[in-house]
């Protein structure tokens, strides 16, 4: 059995140096994690269809459905997943909305509708706003795709909702408004994407004593 080899999000002491001179927050934040080892796609064809099946799952779904499609398929291609049918991708536990979607896409790269290697060589922008052509997927999750697979070095999503709580947690902001994202957007441009990955850690309670400061939901009182 062939072991796969790991992939992680390359990025060194320059990025880190960097966000460091230039937010002391963040700073902190940087040196109590340490270095991030965040595993990302090679294929960018399986990646997009990686992240279709990713959707409103949680991630050990997601991983548990992706086994299956590759004992499934073998390779994950275009040619592959465009013969099958809709109700082959159903049975690895794929929706059948998802199943629509990966068809379509699949199909379209096969037949050579849409030319993903072009994606590679666009610049962020036109990259998100031709993968978000596609069905199924929205800028999130191109923005996603194109830090965790085409490993650009600065994107940073305000549609990320654990990137807002991360900014939320670190800065002891109560709201993240769109103004407010892009001053921390430039602030960590040209390096947004290892700025994310910090957030990220820092959302999901890498760093112990960090609260978020959003107002907590009131819960109105029926009487009876």
């Amino acid at each position: 059995m062939r072991e796969e080899r790991k992939l992680y999000f390359r990025y060194g002491s320059v990025e880190v140096d960097y966000l460091k001179s230039r937010d002391k927050a963040l700073a902190e934040i940087i040196d109590k994690i340490g270095h991030i080892d965040r595993e990302v796609d090679e294929d960018l064809f399986s990646s997009v269809i990686h992240h279709i099946i990713g959707q409103q799952i949680s991630t050990k779904a997601q991983a548990t459905i992706w086994k299956r499609m590759q004992d499934e398929f073998g390779e994950v291609n275009a040619k592959s997943v465009s013969e099958s049918d809709i109700s082959r991708l159903q049975s690895l536990g794929i929706t059948f909305r998802k199943a629509e979607y990966i068809r379509d896409f699949a199909d379209k790269v096969e037949s050579g509708r849409f030319d993903l290697q072009s994606v590679s060589q666009m610049s962020d922008e036109e990259a998100v706003k031709a993968l978000a052509s596609l069905k199924g997927i929205g800028v999130w999750t191109a923005e996603m795709i194109l830090l965790f697979c085409l490993q650009r070095p600065d994107i940073f999503s305000f549609d990320d909702l654990a990137i807002q709580r991360g900014l939320r947690m670190v800065y002891h902001h109560r709201k993240i408004t769109r103004k407010l994202f892009e001053k921390y957007r430039r602030r960590f441009s040209p390096y947004c994407s290892v700025a994310s990955l910090y957030l990220w850690a820092a959302a999901g309670g890498a760093v112990p004593g960090l609260k978020d400061y959003a107002p907590k939901k009131q819960v109105k009182n029926k009487r009876l």
